[in-house]
């Protein structure tokens, strides 16, 4: 395998990594709600994250920073 199929195969497991943790987001909804929660609400979850991140991310780098800030999600 070479190194661009390495990051590759990389990128793709992080796109369809789920980034919130399951049982306390459903806890979260049932409590305010009473609700259950789809499975499917984690990928979705997940992929707004990612938006959001990306969005921060390129933020901080327009600031010339390398952190990421809380502010960058504003």
């Amino acid at each position: 395998m070479t190194d661009s199929e390495n990051t590759t195969d990389t990128a793709e497991q992080d796109q369809n990594e789920v980034l919130v943790v399951a049982s306390k987001l459903k806890n979260y909804i049932r409590s305010k709600s009473g609700m259950n929660t789809s499975a499917a609400v984690m990928g979705a979850l997940s992929n707004k994250v990612r938006q959001l991140c990306d969005q921060a991310i390129e933020t901080a780098k327009q600031e010339g920073r390398k952190t990421v800030m809380d502010r960058d999600f504003m």
